[in-house]
């Protein structure tokens, strides 16, 4: 047994360098930062998990704006065929001219809106 011990050879653990721990440490140091950065931003960023409800809320006040200006669009476009040149509707006109002219017919009587 003596000889078995006496066999074995016993080593003093290498000092490493701190250039040795750099090469072996880095990568992976470096992919779990960049991991760790994404997924945080995944979650807390602009566009992340955290900020959906905020998402959804900007989502239903866009479509709400959608339906309001859709409608005045109709609307809009209502009086354009109206005020076709082929086939202008007369009473259209007529309100447009005295609107913009500010005249009248020397029968008519105004009454002011206030």
């Amino acid at each position: 047994m003596r000889e078995n011990r006496d066999m074995v050879k016993r080593t003093t653990p290498k000092r490493t360098s701190f250039r040795t721990v750099l090469r072996k440490a880095g990568p992976p140091a470096a992919l779990l930062t960049v991991g760790a950065f994404f997924g945080a931003y995944a979650i807390i960023g602009p566009n992340g998990a955290l900020a959906y409800g905020d998402i959804e809320k900007h989502l239903e006040r866009k479509r709400m704006e959608l339906a309001s200006l859709t409608k005045q669009r109709e609307v809009l476009k209502n009086r354009v065929a109206l005020l076709d040149p082929k086939n202008a509707d007369p009473d259209m006109v007529d309100e447009l001219v005295r609107k913009d002219l500010n005249v009248a017919h020397p029968d008519e009587v105004i009454v002011p809106l206030k």
